[in-house]
């Protein structure tokens, strides 16, 4: 397995990348080799400084850098010597199995949507976000961030995309899945989760188990969790603050402990045709190499072709 990792992006690129890297490496089965994709000259120098050989990886020479607040289409067009346009070029080439970053977001998805392409049948492919629960386990919720409108049969898919990753890769066995409403009854909400309501109630793609709200984020009472961009990053942005108000405040808990995005690393953008995956642009190493450790868990679940199977 070759997994390329985007050495040049992050706000602390590229030295929590390489550290990241470093420690992933330490971590991960021989069998998993590690794809540096950046600055060769910044690579090597990084590596050193760790005191690590620079043969425990493949190194990809990339100039280039698209910046976070570069406009997406533009940078990844006109930028084709940048980490992400050489990682995405690896990706389509079969020359790697997955690709990783904590860049500009924007591009990461344009370069999904351009190389490796959306799964025919996907309309709206999306990521998602862990939601830790009481009892150990985990939740997931999606879409949080990349379509920020949807219609009601987008977030039906949604639903099925959901399913499919807590299933073959939090190994959650038959996830309940819930519409995310402001209330439990079928009526209840706008237009379009009253519509995806009506689509989802009889589904035999998956468990659905009808509207949950705001309070059922984090209990066992649900799953997977199926929103629109809009309001899942709302979601992930005040459980992200209510984390650092936690420590702010000095507070020891081991539950609020796993708010902590270092413990996720990134999340695979769900329907395109091969492993991709978006991680923090804060991410220090630790998130780095939980990172990469999700993205072989993903490349072994063969998530892509799974998803092909449901929607073709």
């Amino acid at each position: 397995m070759k997994i390329g990792i985007d050495i040049m992006g992050g706000d602390f690129a590229p030295d929590a990348t390489i550290s990241g890297a470093i420690l992933a490496y330490n971590e991960l089965p021989k069998d998993v080799r590690l794809v540096l994709i950046g600055d060769n000259e910044q690579i090597l120098a990084g590596l050193a400084k760790h005191n690590v050989d620079a043969s425990c990886f493949d190194i990809v020479h990339a100039p280039d850098v698209i910046g976070m607040g570069e406009h997406p289409t533009k940078a990844f067009a006109q930028k084709p010597n940048s980490s992400i346009s050489f990682g995405f070029h690896l990706l389509k080439e079969g020359k790697l199995d997955a690709f990783a970053s904590n860049g500009n977001t924007g591009a990461m998805l344009v370069g999904s949507m351009f190389t490796v392409k959306a799964i025919p049948g996907v309309i709206r492919p999306c990521i998602t976000s862990v939601m830790p629960k009481p009892n150990g386990g985990v939740g997931l919720i999606l879409d949080v961030g990349t379509n920020a409108d949807c219609k009601p049969d987008v977030l039906y898919q949604f639903a099925v995309l959901g399913s499919l990753y807590a299933e073959h890769v939090y190994n959650i066995k038959n996830p309940k899945v819930g519409l995310l409403n402001i209330g439990e009854e079928p009526e209840k909400g706008n237009l379009v989760t009253q519509a995806a309501h009506q689509l989802m109630k009889d589904s035999k793609d998956f468990n659905f188990i009808g509207n949950v709200e705001g309070r059922d984020l984090f209990n066992e009472s649900v799953d997977v969790i199926v929103c629109d961009g809009f309001t899942g990053n709302v979601v992930l942005k005040e459980a992200e603050a209510f984390y650092t108000m936690i420590r702010k405040r000095k507070i020891k808990d081991e539950f609020f402990d796993r708010f902590n995005y270092e413990n996720y690393g990134g999340t695979p953008i769900l329907g395109v045709n091969s492993t991709v995956m978006i991680g923090h642009g804060i991410s220090n190493d630790i998130a780095v190499k939980n990172m990469l450790l999700l993205t072989k868990d993903v490349v072994e679940a063969n998530l892509p072709e799974k998803i092909k199977h449901v929607f073709n």
